[in-house]
C-alpha cells in the first residue's frame, strides 16, 4: 500500500531504494535507524545495513530537499486543480536527548516543556486540507517570527504565485512582520493581538455586544481590516481555563514556591505581581479586567474577501497543528538522536515525505469511501501475509497476498485498479 502511495505522489522520481525504504518504515515501525534495519530484515528480509543508512543520510543533500517539495508541490496543484490559492504556516519545536548545544540544536522556548534539552526549530508550509508544501530548519533559540517570511518569499518565487492568502497564528507576528508582508504585496490573514491594540481600539471592541458566532469589523486605515468575533464556547473556555491556571497559582502561592522567577508575560504568570525584592503576589484586579475579554478572538487581514471566509481560512490553520501531531506521534519525528546537521536535515527530509504519503493515502480512503483511518488501514495491513513460492525447476516466484474476511474493507487497496483511477 506505502509502495502505491509513494509512487501515486510521484516520489518514485527518485530512484533510490534506501530513501524509499526508510520513508515507508517510518509509516509502518517509526524508530531509531538500528530498529529500522532489524525491521526491514525480519519482516521483509531486506538487508540494509545500519553503516549504509548513516553514509546515505550524510550524503543526503540540500538538492533532495529541493527535489522533494518540487514533487510534493506538484501533486498537491494537482489534487487541488491546478491552484494553491492559500498558504498556511506555523513552527514546531523538536527537542533532543542532549546536554550540549551546537551552532544549530539550541535551547530556546520549547512548545513540548522540554527547555532544558537543545532543540531547533521546524517550520512547516501546508495548502488547504494540510497537504504539505515546503518546510524550513532554524536554529532551537531564534525567534519564531523570522522564520516564517525567508520560507514563504522563497516559495512565492520559485512557483510563481501570484494569487494566494498568507494564513498565520498571532504568535508569529509582530509590527515588522506585518510590514514586511504588506511591503512584498502579499495578501494574509493572521490572528490579531487585540489586547495589544490602541486604547481607541481596545474601547471599541469591548464597547460592542457581544452575541454569539458574531462578527464586527473595524477599518484601520491604509486596506488594513480587524476583525473579531465572539462565541458563548470560547467565552466558557476562557473563564475556565483561567481559573484553573489561577488555582494553580494560589497553591503555589501557599506553599510559598512562587518566586521573582515566576514573573514573565506567559499563560497565566500574567497575573502575578512582585512587591518589594522578594514577595510575590497574585494580582486578583487584573482578573476582572481579563473577564472582559471572554469569547473575544481578532483577526487582521488586508485582504476584501468576505468576514464568513477569512474566518474560515484562520481556522484552516487546524491543518498545519494536526500535521505536527501527526508527525510526532504517527511518524515520531522526535525525539532525535542524530547529531550532525546534515544527518538532522536528512531525518527531517525523510518525515516530511513520509508526511505527504500520510495525507494522501488519507484522501484516497476519503475518497473512496474507505471509511477508516490511516493508522487503522495500516495496521489492519500489518496483519496480511504474503506468500512466495519459487517453483525448482523454472526458478519462477509466484506471489499470493492473503486476504482474509476480516480484510475486506482494505481489500480495494490490492486490486490495481483502484490505483489506475486514483
Amino acid at each position: 500500500i506505502l509502495d502505491r502511495v509513494f509512487d501515486n505522489v510521484g516520489f518514485n522520481k527518485i530512484e533510490d531504494v534506501v530513501f524509499r525504504q526508510l520513508v515507508k518504515a517510518r509509516l509502518a515501525y517509526p524508530a531509531s535507524k538500528s530498529a529500522t534495519v532489524e525491521y526491514l530484515k525480519n519482516h521483509f528480509d531486506e538487508d540494509v545495513s545500519l553503516s549504509k543508512i548513516y553514509r546515505y543520510l550524510d550524503k543526503l543533500s540540500d538538492n533532495q530537499h529541493e527535489i522533494v517539495q518540487d514533487i510534493s508541490v506538484s501533486h498537491t496543484k494537482q489534487i487541488l486543480n491546478g491552484h494553491i490559492g492559500v498558504l498556511f504556516y506555523d513552527v514546531t519545536t523538536l527537542y533532543f536527548e542532549a546536554d550540549y548545544e551546537d551552532e544549530l540544536r539550541k535551547t530556546g522556548f520549547s512548545k513540548e516543556g522540554r527547555h532544558k534539552n537543545p532543540q531547533i526549530i521546524l517550520g512547516l508550509l501546508v495548502s488547504i486540507g494540510g497537504y504539505p508544501l515546503a518546510y524550513c530548519i532554524h536554529e532551537g533559540n531564534k525567534y519564531e517570527g523570522h522564520t516564517m517570511l525567508p520560507v514563504v518569499t522563497e516559495f512565492v518565487r520559485k512557483y510563481n504565485l501570484d494569487d494566494f492568502i498568507v494564513v498565520a497564528d498571532s504568535g508569529l507576528m509582530n509590527g515588522d512582520n506585518i510590514t514586511d508582508l504588506e511591503d512584498n504585496g502579499y495578501k494574509y490573514i493572521i490572528g490579531a493581538k487585540i489586547k495589544n491594540e490602541s486604547r481607541k481600539i481596545q474601547e471599541w471592541i469591548l464597547e460592542q455586544p457581544k452575541v454569539d458566532c458574531q462578527m464586527v469589523e473595524y477599518d484601520k486605515g491604509n486596506g488594513q481590516r480587524l476583525l473579531v468575533g465572539y462565541t458563548d464556547d470560547r467565552a466558557r473556555k476562557d473563564a475556565y481555563n483561567r481559573e484553573k491556571g489561577i488555582r494553580r497559582l494560589e497553591k503555589a502561592y501557599n506553599r510559598g514556591t512562587l518566586t521573582k522567577d515566576n514573573i514573565n508575560k506567559r499563560g497565566y504568570n500574567k497575573f502575578l505581581k512582585m512587591e518589594g525584592d522578594v514577595k510575590v503576589s497574585i494580582n486578583y484586579d487584573k482578573l476582572e479586567a481579563d473577564e472582559k475579554w471572554d469569547g473575544l478572538k481578532g483577526y487582521l487581514t488586508n485582504t476584501d474577501i468576505p468576514v464568513s471566509e477569512v474566518y474560515a481560512a484562520y481556522h484552516n490553520l487546524g491543518h498545519v497543528e494536526r500535521a505536527f501531531r501527526i508527525s510526532k506521534s504517527k511518524i515520531e519525528i522526535r525525539p532525535m538522536f542524530h547529531f550532525t546537521r546534515r544527518r538532522i536535515e536528512a531525518h527531517v527530509c525523510i518525515c516530511f515525505v513520509a508526511l505527504k504519503v500520510y495525507k494522501e493515502l488519507e484522501r484516497l480512503l476519503k475518497l473512496s469511501n474507505i471509511n477508516m483511518s490511516v493508522d487503522k488501514v495500516l495496521a489492519l495491513a500489518q496483519t496480511i501475509v504474503t506468500i512466495q513460492v519459487t517453483l525448482p525447476q523454472s526458478k519462477q516466484t509466484i506471489t499470493r497476498t492473503m486476504l482474509m474476511k476480516r480484510h475486506q474493507r482494505i481489500a480495494p487497496l490490492f486490486n490495481d485498479g483502484f490505483w489506475g483511477t486514483h
